[in-house]
């Protein structure tokens, strides 16, 4: 429950910043504390100590394979700076570049695309699954 006790207060000091009439910000206080001993509030902080845990993990593909993912796509995202700087220099390298990865991108089969798809949602899906049933930590 030290997950719990951690939320409450932080989510207290919001309700008084942000619900400026007296009532209404105890009633969100009752609520709150209803919804502490509820199986919602279970579920939530079963889900937080499902991140914890995973961002804890001593096994690299655990603790980074979300963020991975990410900094891929961060990469790829950011590749479009010195693009445009190449772009500005030399329109035609820039332009070649681009007709280069465009057709790369093209040239993997549509059947490629969606085994990635069905194996990341299907991961993520069963991941949640197995949090849910208190399998998978």
């Amino acid at each position: 429950m030290a997950i719990l006790e951690t939320l409450i207060g932080p989510i207290t000091s919001i309700i008084d910043k942000i619900i400026p009439d007296e009532g209404a910000r105890a009633q969100a206080k009752l609520e709150l504390i209803k919804l502490e001993g509820t199986q919602e509030m279970r579920l939530i902080e079963a889900r937080l100590q499902a991140i914890v845990a995973e961002a804890n993990s001593r096994d690299p593909w655990t603790s980074r394979a979300r963020p991975s993912f990410l900094y891929i796509m961060y990469i790829m995202i950011l590749w479009a700076l010195p693009m445009g700087v190449l772009a500005a220099f030399e329109p035609e390298a820039a332009t070649d570049i681009a007709s280069g990865m465009n057709a790369y991108l093209n040239g993997l089969p549509e059947p490629l695309y969606a085994l990635f798809g069905t194996g990341y949602l299907g991961y993520t899906a069963a991941r949640q699954w197995g949090k849910v049933k208190g399998v998978d930590s």
